[in-house]
């Protein structure tokens, strides 16, 4: 049984959700998102609270996966999510070029990477982004795709990194 799918999602006063069976329209102060849920879950949404039930004793794993999806469109409709990036690296950096991130990551030529709808960047300085969003998956996916663009070699440890990332390090290899 999952204790996860067991635990009730509360929602705030400025939180409007529209269930229409298997389509849960969720709006907030940041937007608005749709889930499509699985046909083996069901919601109950009762005052301020939305409860996950399975259909059926054996798709309590599904509820419990179907509860989380829906808390992160609940939070992310509420507050959004942001990721933090860092270039390391001698003459990295990054500009706004628009609503582009022009980067600069020791190429012969510079890296315009667009913002897809529903994202938003910030350059607290020339060597950080923040990647913002109210979808979760969305947020992750375009930040990974920007450490993609040049990731942090083992040596030195130069590229574009997580802020939390911890990288682990390699020696130089010896004459």
């Amino acid at each position: 049984m999952s204790r996860i799918a067991k635990q009730p999602i509360t929602l705030a006063a400025n939180i409007n959700i529209d269930v229409q069976g298997h389509s849960v329209k969720v709006k907030g102060p940041k937007g608005e998102m749709t889930l499509e849920l699985h046909p083996t879950v069901n919601v109950d949404h009762k005052d301020n609270e939305l409860n996950i039930n399975p259909v059926n004793e054996t798709s309590w794993a599904m509820a419990g996966t179907m509860r989380a999806l829906l808390a992160n469109v609940v939070e992310g409709v509420t507050n959004g999510f942001n990721k933090k990036l860092q270039l390391v690296g001698v003459g990295y950096r990054v500009a706004m070029k628009g609503k582009d991130l022009d980067l600069n990551l020791g190429f012969s030529h510079p890296v315009v990477y667009s913002a897809p709808d529903g994202i938003t960047f910030e350059t607290p300085s020339n060597t950080e982004i923040v990647v913002n969003g109210i979808d979760k998956q969305q947020v992750g996916q375009v930040a990974a795709e920007i450490r993609a663009i040049r990731p942090p070699e083992p040596y030195k440890g130069k590229g574009v990194k997580y802020a939390d990332e911890r990288l682990y390090r390699k020696e130089a290899k010896k004459a």
